[in-house]
Order: structure tokens, then sequence, then C-alpha cells
């Protein structure tokens, strides 16, 4: 990746954007644009519900563009076994990568085991998949926000994201210079939620973001 900050390309900046469509009533048709677009500019994943995964997958083949499907998505309530039982079925089906949500009121009750085994049993799940973890930053206070990266940390996550975009707000640039702190340098910082402009996008990289979920990825770099 080049540099952080405003002297980057619009095909640079292409590289850190996951094109996104989580939109339930996103049709196949909708999907393909979204394909289509991410082949041209070179985004660096299409992120899409586990519905559209093989299709997907069957798209983007041969290029470098990768497939990333939600788990869990997008309240994380649901049991370990069924998180890791779709993302199974997704890898299976040709994500190459995987952006789980956490147990949020597991994390906030302090159920730090709970939390921890998750992760770690959906990494296990992901096999040589990348794990992103959504912390859903707008729900938790900033000792929440470490501990739920230091957890990622812990279960050996590749990514911690901050948001899903279906909550109240999505990633502030204060949020990813918290998480990019817990983090350390080598892990992934995933902002999402909320970036629609090229000034957004510039503001979380410097902030610490190497990775970006959009929906307005074009005008994006387009600035």
């Amino acid at each position: 990746m080049a540099s952080h900050g405003a002297d980057l390309t619009a095909e640079e900046l292409a590289g850190y954007i996951d094109h996104t469509i989580l939109a339930p009533q996103a049709t196949r048709e909708e999907v393909e644009r979204i394909c289509k677009e991410a082949l041209e500019h070179k985004f660096c994943s299409v992120c899409v519900n586990p519905i559209h995964i093989p299709f997907v997958a069957e798209q983007l083949k041969g290029s470098s563009v990768l497939t990333c499907s939600v788990i869990g998505f997008p309240l994380g309530a649901i049991p370990t076994s069924l998180k890791c039982e779709e993302t199974k079925w997704v890898v299976a089906n040709g994500a190459q990568e995987v952006d789980m949500v956490i147990s949020v009121g597991d994390l906030k009750a302090g159920n730090s085991d709970y939390v921890l085994e998750d992760i770690a049993a959906v990494k296990k799940a992901c096999g040589d998949a990348a794990l992103k973890v959504i912390i859903e930053t707008c729900l938790l206070t900033d000792d929440e926000k470490k501990l739920a990266c230091q957890l990622s940390v812990k279960a050996g996550a590749d990514f911690v994201k901050t948001s899903t975009g279906f909550m109240s707000a999505g990633a502030t640039a204060e949020d990813i210079a918290l998480m990019r702190a817990e983090v350390g340098p080598d892990l992934g910082v995933k902002a999402s939620g909320g970036v629609r402009t090229k000034q957004d996008a510039l503001k979380m990289i410097k902030a610490g973001a190497s990775r970006l979920g959009a929906s307005a990825s074009i005008a994006i770099i387009s600035g």
C-alpha cells in the first residue's frame, strides 16, 4: 500500500476498499453490477451476504478481487456453533475473507471467555480464509472497544472492524486510532459504515485503517 495521506491515486485507494452490498433487498442483478464495478476498478474485495457467495465467487474467479462474506450478521447474536457452520459453508462456496459480528451483549456483560472462544472458533472454521471481527463500536465504551480488540488479537483474528453499518453510527477516525493503537502495527483495521467520500476514506487511512468497507466506493475513488 502507498503511504498514508492525500497522495493516494484512485487505483491505490481502490486497493483499500471492500466494495459492499449488504442490503437485505439486494437483487442478483445488483450484486452482479457490484462485481463488475469491483473488477473494473480493482477493489480489494466484494463483500456480500452468504446467499450471494457462490455467485460472487464465480463472477470474480481468476481475478485479484477477493470474495468476502459476513457471518452472524448484523447482530452477532447467534450461537458459536451456528457462526461456525455459516463460516464453513461460505468458505466451501468460495469466500476468501469472513467478516463476523461478535456477541456484543456478552462483551458488554464482561463474558470475555465466551467472546474469545466465539472468535477463536470462527477463526478455526475459516481455514485459510482471513477473519475480520466486527466489534460494533457505536454500542461500546472505549474500554469495551479496547477489550474487543485484545480478545480479537488473542483469538488469532486477521482484522478488527468498526461496524456493520446497520446500527446508529459507523466508523470514526477516533475509533480507528484507538483500535490501531490497541492491536499494534501488524493486524488489519477496517473502517466500515459511513465512509462515503474520498475525504472520509483518507481520514480513516490516516488514522490507521488498512481496509475500508464502502458501498459508495466509486464516489470515493472518483474524489
